[in-house]
């Protein structure tokens, strides 16, 4: 490696305000370390270099599917997180639910569904050579940016673990040896402000520094009714945080490069309330007990008008830390050959509230207290590689070791509304007449024989779980140049896991009403008698229904009585789990290079990601997670291990000059037990899932064309048919028609088997164009134009038709000027530009209606967490 000299500068220091906007220039067309007064000739398209296969290589070179993003293309459409990014990238979403620190990415339909930090991510989020366990975990200001490489399709030999439906693979600015400082800053909309700076100083011949901070804080775009509280904020979606990151550049000699890093990140925000789609009849109870504006009234659900129903907390506070070294040795011996070790350690952190009734009737909730509600993940990681080349091998082998640690809390608080809405909600299931009795209310008292306002109050359950997880990996790549055009490569990858939870739950508040029905040997005949005097004194004839009849509304009653927060079974469980893996992984690929323009390649790959376990409370009608609806607590919340084989078909081709590059391929992914998280209104389950096939066209173009200075054009698009098997094992996946003596009811999920899966859009694609021009002598002017379309899909992962989305465009918008020494800019900007109304997530109304899950019963309310409105502003960029 030739070290260059950094310049001798006094060392100033100068971290200015700003906010990351949507500037444009074109990809690559400007050199980062350029003086500020010059200007460059664009290079061409055909030289892109990427790190997808952990060495430097131009693009059209590399035979993986791979959408590659400049700091200044990321920069014109605004992205400075992962949820950001998806705008820019065909088969790509994110997604975020009951809290920002629970984010999902998807791509070409695949991604983990759900919001239980057991299960780990399809998509695998590396930032600067650091794998990021989960989606979550990676979400922030990733600050000044080198680029971001989108991989599509298993990653499993190369990138850390879990990567069974691509990588997201961040690249930060390095320190160069060229003085610089920048700053920005931002109003919008909605409050908005953000200030941002960086410093690069060279230190001494031999080091150099970059320092990034950032302040963002925005009102929340979300009015919030909060009835008669205890909350008080009428506003959600907010945002107040707070970024730093620094890099030490040693070069210590011409052999050795060590960069030191270290970032964090601080949120304390309000975030996320949903809105209903659609308003059941339990609606009308739920108003009653609100106090008459609890919810939106049946049938006149507008989630549009971006009004969510809240009486408690929502505030989020999430920390994100970590402490990196790479170093990068040389040698002269082996071809040239470099070692490359990368050592990290992270520790992210959170604290969440939840009104998890999405009403102001006092359900149930989630007080933001650590004891209370609190997700921690620690680890640490170590890899090294070993790479070379010679005329007729590029090589590499490595080890790969990480220890993760994560610690839970979880708990449920009952609210005084919850008693009544039981009584009356279950008395609505035998005949919705009973529902409008004097007595309707104090049902469950009278069944349980307990006072009212007794029978669930308080903290119901407070759960915590630690689980250690270890991970270990010895991993090749290597690509022989057979001929001169013909390229063959293949990787190896051999996984150890193991992963051990202690799983500790209680029931603070005893669980008195469930626990009122249970004798020595089960349910007790008192208990019986004080369900069977319960029904009569409110007009059913209990004594005259038959047996089978009497046996069912007692288990209903007993079950609705027993939901996990507040099933007595639970008390005092104390869970030891353990389970190992051992798993090959691997790809092998040919790449056939026609001339100087064209390649195409095939590839197999085969990926893997680790199971798990379920970290909630687990019950079912026999004690184990197949089982059907139930109270009898599970034990064994594992979950085996995800596969698939994938099959691609590629071809890279260059055209005008390396002025115009278009790639595309087709692909065959099919997964083999992929881990399925559902929330089915009233607990979270987790199934496997036999088969699931991903296949379609990935394309992409980028265009810079020579005549027409400024102009850069990037787009993509995908076609993904990704659906379910036609045959799902399991109670829950029994549809009309198919019922048994097992499976006597319509089961949760029956409606997967065959279908398109959720978040599956069949047919993506994304456009950035930008185009920049001189105005006068010293000034320029900006534009750029980014859009993301999506087809039709299910944002549901049972695939309820009320959670359906319809076909949907997001637009982008910026223009700028500024001097043509970029010394400064002035830029006006949108987001979601058309305003464009869609939803992120749908799900059903936590405990409304109770038991219902076959499409358009009326009684069913269905929620949904938005995607952001239209929000716009200025910003100020200067450079020094």
């Amino acid at each position: 490696m030739q070290r260059t000299q950094p310049q001798r500068r006094p060392l100033t220091i100068a971290v200015l305000v700003g906010l990351m906007g949507f500037t444009s220039l074109p990809v690559l067309a400007q050199d980062a370390a350029t003086a500020a007064d010059k200007k460059v000739e664009p290079k061409t398209l055909d030289t892109m270099v990427v790190t997808a296969q952990k060495r430097e290589e131009v693009m059209q070179n590399v035979p993986i599917a791979v959408t590659a993003l400049s700091q200044q293309t990321l920069q014109d459409t605004g992205v400075r997180d992962i949820k950001d990014l998806q705008i820019l990238v065909p088969g790509l979403t994110v997604t975020s639910t009951q809290s920002e620190a629970i984010t999902t990415a998807r791509l070409r339909g695949i991604g983990t569904v759900g919001d239980n930090i057991g299960l780990e991510s399809s998509v695998g989020v590396v930032i600067d050579g650091v794998f990021r366990s989960r989606n979550s975990v990676g979400f922030g200001d990733l600050g000044e940016l080198e680029r971001i490489e989108v991989l599509k399709g298993p990653q499993g030999t190369l990138f850390g673990k879990n990567t069974s439906a691509g990588v997201i693979n961040v690249v930060t600015r390095k320190p160069d040896d060229v003085f610089s400082a920048d700053g920005e800053v931002t109003f919008g909309n909605y409050g908005a402000l953000g200030l941002a700076g960086g410093v690069n100083a060279p230190l001494g011949d031999y080091a150099a520094l970059r320092v990034y901070v950032a302040h963002r804080d925005r009102d929340g775009w979300m009015s919030v009714v909060t009835a008669p509280g205890p909350r008080t904020n009428a506003r959600d979606y907010d945002q107040d945080f707070n970024t730093f990151r620094a890099k030490l550049l040693l070069q210590p000699t011409d052999k050795v490069e060590i960069v030191l890093s270290a970032d964090s990140t601080r949120r304390n925000e309000n975030c996320c309330t949903a809105v209903q789609l659609v308003s059941g009849s339990s609606s009308v109870l739920i108003n009653k007990l609100g106090g008459g504006n609890a919810i939106a009234p049946t049938g006149q659900a507008n989630p549009w008008a971006r009004v969510a129903y809240s009486n408690r907390d929502t505030s989020q506070k999430i920390n994100d830390r970590g402490l990196q070294a790479e170093v990068n040795i040389d040698f002269d011996m082996l071809g040239g050959a470099r070692l490359t070790s990368i050592t990290a350690g992270r520790d992210w952190d959170a604290v969440n509230g939840r009104d998890f009734d999405f009403s102001t009737a006092d359900l149930i909730y989630m007080n933001p207290q650590q004891d209370e509600s609190y997700a921690r993940v620690k680890s640490f990681s170590q890899e090294f590689h070993l790479s070379g080349s010679t005329a007729k091998l590029d090589w590499l082998v490595g080890g790969f070791y990480s220890n993760e640690t994560i610690d839970r809390n979880e708990s449920y608080r009952i609210g005084a509304a919850y008693e009544p809405y039981l009584s009356i909600g279950l008395l609505s299931m035998i005949n919705p007449a009973l529902a409008g009795l004097p007595n309707a209310a104090t049902f469950m008292a009278d069944a349980t024989g307990r006072p009212f306002g007794t029978v669930f109050a308080g903290l119901g359950a407070l759960d915590r779980y630690q689980q250690e997880a270890k991970s270990t990996a010895l991993f090749t790549n290597n690509t022989w140049h057979a001929t001169e055009a013909l390229d063959v490569t293949m990787g190896l990858r051999y996984t150890r896991e193991t992963k051990d939870l202690v799983s500790v739950y209680s029931n603070p508040n005893g669980g008195l009403g469930c626990a009122s029905y249970f004798g020595a040997t089960g349910i007790s005949p008192a208990a019986i008698g004080r369900i069977a005097a319960a029904l009569t004194a409110r007009g059913v004839p209990f004594a005259s229904l038959p047996a089978a009849n009497q046996q069912a509304l007692i288990s209903n009653i007993v079950g609705y009585s027993c939901l996990p927060w507040a099933n007595v079974q639970h008390n005092g469980r104390h869970t030891d789990q353990s389970r190992s893996e051992n798993e090959w992984s691997g790809t092998l690929k040919a790449a056939y290079r026609w001339n100087e323009h064209a390649m195409t390649y095939l590839s197999y790959a085969r990926g893997y990601k680790a199971g798990g376990f379920n970290f909630d409370r687990v019950q079912s009608s026999n004690g184990l997670s197949s089982g059907g609806s139930g109270i009898t607590p599970v034990n064994d919340t594992s979950f085996p291990g995800e596969f698939v084989d994938s099959w691609e078909l590629g071809a890279k081709t260059t055209w005008a000059g390396g002025n115009l590059l278009f790639n595309a391929a087709l692909f065959h992914q099919k997964y083999s037990n992929f881990q399925l998280n559902s929330f089915l209104g009233t607990s979270f389950v987790v199934r496997s899932i036999p088969e699931v096939v991903s296949k379609g066209l990935d394309a992409e173009l980028l265009w810079q064309p020579k005549a027409v200075p400024g102009l850069m054009l990037q787009t993509g698009l995908m076609y993904a048919d990704t659906k379910y098997g036609n045959s799902i094992p399991g109670c829950d996946f029994v549809g009309p028609g198919a019922l048994t003596p097992q499976c006597p009811a319509i089961g949760a999920l029956y409606k997967l088997p065959g279908a398109q899966m959720s978040f599956a859009p069949k047919l993506s694609g994304s456009a950035s164009l930008t185009y920049e021009w001189d105005i006068g002598s010293s000034l320029e002017g900006r534009f750029n134009i980014g859009g993301k379309y999506m087809s039709s899909y299910n944002t549901g992962s049972d695939l309820d038709a009320e959670k359906h989305q319809g076909a949907y465009t997001v637009a982008n918008l910026r223009v700028g000027i500024g001097s043509r020494d970029r010394k400064w800019q002035v830029e006006l900007w949108g987001t979601n530009v058309f305003n464009t109304k869609y939803v992120q997530v749908g799900f059903d109304g936590p405990l409304q209606a109770l038991g219902t899950p076959e499409p358009g019963n009326p009684k069913n309310t269905y929620d949904a967490f938005l995607g952001a409105p239209r929000m716009y502003g200025a910003t100020l960029r200067v450079r020094f």
